[in-house]
């Protein structure tokens, strides 16, 4: 199942089931899981590690060499997980540092034309879409959806279940569960439709909602903001998870004015 016109290096190594089409080309210390399949003219590089049942298609780089000066031409990795769909001409950069690594985690779907930096995070469940720009060291929530041209700035930190709609540029914290629109970016509610096929009950998403209007809604300060959310919102996992995002990121979240940060 490995086509004599691709070049396959010796010392990669391959898994079960793996389909590799001609003019396909796979590096040295490359190791691919089973049922995968390496379309043609995709390069799979030095230092990649891919789990089973990823498809790449046509002309994608994965584990590219990092577009980073820091990076001085250290042994370094990317970690590709299981059951991805990463298409056309998608290039995904190895980390700067051997203790890291960019990751990819499982069942995401990466679409043609998107360009993922070093030591970036996709989680699992992710859409990215067409002509993505992720630059070096941000993070994607799990079942995230980036729409078509959104570009994420350098550390930019995105959290579970949100919707950035196209073009967005994000160049900070998005906390979880929200839709970002416009540039500047701005809070354009909950994201509601795709919570519900994630079976979030309705109370679930009213709670999210009020402590979005807290936050972005009531003028007040963010420090201020998560005082009002614990006092009026009752402890629950989104909550929780909406609170430690923004504590974790030292109250500094996308579309706040910033003298209310």
């Amino acid at each position: 199942m490995i086509s004599p016109l691709a070049h396959v290096d010796p010392s990669a190594k391959i898994g079960n089931n793996v389909t590799i089409h001609p003019f396909a080309f796979i590096d040295a210390n490359v190791e691919i899981g089973d049922g995968c399949e390496i379309m043609s003219y995709a390069s799979i590089i030095n230092g990649t590690r891919m789990g089973c049942n990823n498809k790449i298609y046509q002309g994608s780089i994965i584990g590219a060499d990092p577009q980073d000066f820091r990076w001085k031409g250290e042994q370094t990795y990317c970690h590709i997980g299981d059951n991805n769909v990463i298409r056309e001409h998608v290039i995904i950069n190895r980390g700067i540092t051997s203790e890291s690594g960019t990751r990819i985690a499982n069942d995401t779907f990466i679409m043609a034309d998107s360009h993922i930096g070093h030591d970036s995070v996709i989680s699992d469940h992710c859409v990215i879409g067409n002509g993505c720009t992720i630059a070096g060291s941000a993070y994607v929530g799990e079942c995230t959806i980036l729409s078509s041209g959104v570009i994420l700035h350098e550390g930019a930190r995105v959290g579970a279940w949100v919707l950035i709609k196209g073009g967005c540029r994000i160049s900070g914290n998005v906390p979880p569960y929200v839709i970002m629109a416009h540039n500047p970016a701005a809070y354009f509610g909950v994201n509601a439709v795709i919570l519900r096929k994630g079976n979030y009950t309705d109370k679930e998403i009213d709670d999210i909602a009020k402590a979005y209007r807290h936050i972005y809604q009531t003028g007040t300060s963010v420090f201020n903001a998560l005082k009002r959310i614990e006092a009026d919102v009752k402890p629950s996992r989104v909550r929780d998870a909406i609170v430690d995002f923004i504590r974790g990121n030292n109250l500094k979240i996308v579309a706040i004015p910033r003298d209310l940060e």
